[in-house]
């Protein structure tokens, strides 16, 4: 019998066929994959023929089908649906992908065929995609280890094993912190919280088994529990909780796990010739160098912490007139800010939750891609991986364009945060291929399930990342949808946000769940004139996280990351009331892969721009420009990789940004 992973899925567009696929299917499914990925490298290598594009770079942009069929299933899951199977299974092919991958960029035959393309690039009348395709692939074989010789290039293979061991150690037992803790809740610890809370906490604690109300560590949870409960002693013991993740002794404690990856990585970009492997992982970006990158930050950081310490000031005496001695603590900041946010705006997010529907801010996102881009949604009745997923064609003008599958509730077999992913991302080499794109978030459940404003802006961020993927067209996979720099990745996300902002927008989609009543006009102004509110914090707590990211991967790579945190801190003369927005020990972006690595400051670098993009659209005075919009997907969403990131963003804008766009849009422009 053929394994399901493997055989030709006959679905609708080609979906995996979930229902089919039981969890004994994946470790033979991989074997075989891994096989034949081997022999389709060997074929490559050991071709006799005169390197060519086409023998070289198009056969390997043509292999590993089967692999793409396995993992794309199986990463889906293991984020989104882990259990303790899977959990294995990821402990198991972390090691063996890490060695497959390695020995394709240390195959040495395989390499000085692509070096023979590289140097005769000049005379093979090569297009610009396939131009830009060789230099990718031969740049990526280089900085993989690829000329390396002798002790060096096993050492190598052997820092890429372990880094893969340990970054899925760190993401597992992060994902079992925030799983296994919970505060159980007496009725009279509810007091005072708003009814949305209280409904979350209440499904948060028939999911746990608690026979009552709980907070557990999920964003959606801990946030509004901090923002509004009354109960001082509790809100320290969640945040505490909360911010110990990853950090807590024992057997899933990272903060070992974060010291060896660094030093591996500080040896990985040793060997490769580098100075540190801040300057190795910055190379190939936007910002090409960490000096570029702590400017940026700095620029930022002044004015955002200047800010945020006065507001450490108001919330310091609303807390004094409440007869609260001491200082400010960060467990004090979110429920002062909230009832500022009351006073100053007349502003509660109480009242302003009821109007963000999860559905009807699905259909928001919807329909600002309907009216900018032409792309219409229709549900998909498929299997899918869970019962809290569901799927859409997307199409235009009649087209298939690609399939979009979201994700939106919190769950203990999920990890947190939100992510984009393609299960199969556009192409028309060596055939044509649509993408079928997921969108995972953490929202909490409820009948009918309530967002905050974050949330509303973290579902469209990712529908932006998910526009990015289906609208691609490009020939090659290697440059498809958002495989860009990865300073340039957030841009389509958080342009995407700024339609949130839109009021016809909100006007129409942000709808009371009992009346059907569209948001208040009064209601709408003071949700849109609070936009900024509390943005020196939330600047501080993001700028401090990537200032720490920076200087871990610069120089020599600390012993004991915890004390180098804490002297980053210092030296930045951190607010006391606000921690970094993701402390070491939990810093998936940075620890569970080399994504981020190096790369927190990209969604900043990428606001920079997105500002500025987003004013292109206010000159015009409508958020629906056609032909601002058909420029933002021909020179941006449409093209991938295919050219330079800065060549892409001058195109659609004319010329690159200054910061001060974004310092106008957080509100901390001088």
């Amino acid at each position: 019998m053929i394994n399901p992973l493997l055989a030709d899925w006959s679905t609708p567009f080609q979906i995996a066929p979930f229902n089919a696929i039981s969890d004994d299917d994946f470790a033979p499914a991989l074997d075989e994959a891994l096989a034949a990925h081997d022999a389709e490298i060997a074929a490559i290598a050991q071709n006799v023929s005169p390197a060519s594009f086409e023998n070289v770079i198009g056969a390997l942009e043509s292999a590993g089908g089967a692999l793409d069929k396995v993992l794309s299933v199986f990463f889906t899951v293991a984020g989104a649906d882990s259990n303790s199977a899977r959990e294995e299974l990821q402990r198991d092919f972390s090691p063996k992908l890490a060695a497959h991958f390695s020995r394709i960029t240390a195959n040495k035959a395989l390499f000085q065929r692509l070096q023979d393309v590289w140097t005769n690039r000049d005379g093979l009348n090569l297009s610009d995609e396939q131009t830009r395709v060789l230099m990718l692939t031969h740049r990526g074989f280089v900085r993989a280890g690829a000329a390396l010789t002798g002790v060096e290039d096993t050492r190598m293979a052997e820092i890429k094993s372990r880094l893969a061991e340990l970054g899925t150690s760190f993401t597992q037992n992060l994902l079992a912190d925030e799983r296994s803790w919970f505060m159980e809740l007496g009725e009279p610890d509810l007091e005072g919280l708003p009814q949305f809370v209280i409904d979350t906490a209440r499904a948060a604690g028939e999911e746990k088994g608690a026979g009552g109300p709980v907070v557990t560590l999920s964003r959606s949870l801990i946030v509004p529990f901090l923002q509004f409960s009354a109960r001082r002693d509790l809100r320290q013991k969640a945040f505490e909780a909360w911010a110990a993740r990853g950090a807590n002794g024992g057997a899933t404690d990272n903060r070992a796990i974060c010291a060896e990856i660094l030093a591996l990585r500080e040896e990985r970009a040793g060997l490769l010739g580098y100075a540190s492997f801040a300057d190795y992982k910055l190379e190939t970006e936007m910002a090409k160098t960490p000096a570029a990158v702590r400017q940026l930050l700095m620029d930022v950081w002044e004015p955002a912490k200047a800010q945020a310490e006065a507001d450490a000031a108001v919330l310091t005496k609303m807390m004094r007139a409440e007869g609260v001695n001491g200082d400010l603590a960060p467990w004090d900041w979110r429920y002062y800010a909230a009832k500022r946010r009351v006073s100053e705006h007349d502003l509660d997010e109480a009242e302003v939750k009821p109007y963000f529907q999860l559905e009807r801010m699905i259909e928001a996102s919807f329909d600002c891609a309907t009216r900018l881009f032409g792309l219409e949604f229709k549900r998909l009745d498929v299997p899918l991986y869970h019962a809290d997923c569901r799927a859409w064609e997307v199409t235009r003008a009649g087209k298939h364009v690609a399939v979009f599958i979201g994700d939106y509730f919190a769950r203990g077999s999920k990890r947190s945060g939100a992510w984009c992913s393609a299960m199969r991302a556009q192409a028309k080499y060596p055939e044509v291929q649509t993408p079928i794109v997921i969108n995972v978030c953490n929202f909490a459940k409820g009948t009918p399930a309530l967002l905050s404003y974050d949330d509303a802006r973290t579902l469209f961020h990712e529908f932006g990342h998910a526009l990015h993927q289906m609208l691609s067209n490009v020939t090659y996979e290697s440059i498809s949808g958002t495989s860009v720099a990865r300073d340039f990745v957030e841009l389509p996300s958080q342009l995407y946000e700024h339609w949130l902002d839109v009021p016809e927008v909100l006007a129409e989609f942000a709808t009371h769940y009992e009346t059907g009543e569209p948001m208040p006009k009064a209601l709408l102004d003071k949700v849109l004139g609070a936009a900024t509110f509390d943005m020196g914090f939330q600047t501080v707590e993001y700028v401090a996280s990537a200032m720490v990211d920076l200087a871990f991967h610069e120089g020599v790579a600390p012993a004991d990351p915890m004390a180098k945190q804490a002297e980053i801190l210092a030296e930045m003369d951190m607010p006391a009331a606000i921690v970094m927005r993701h402390a070491t020990p939990q810093f998936a972006h940075v620890f569970s892969g080399d994504g981020y690595s190096a790369g927190y400051y990209s969604y900043m670098w990428s606001e920079v721009m997105d500002a500025d993009a987003f004013e292109a659209f206010e000159e015009k005075g409508d958020a629906f420009d056609g032909q601002l919009a058909a420029s933002l997907e021909r020179n941006i969403l449409s093209s991938g990789g295919s050219r330079d990131a800065a060549e892409l963003y001058e195109a659609f804008r004319g010329r690159m940004p200054g910061v001060e766009a974004l310092l106008k849009g957080r509100g901390l422009a001088a």
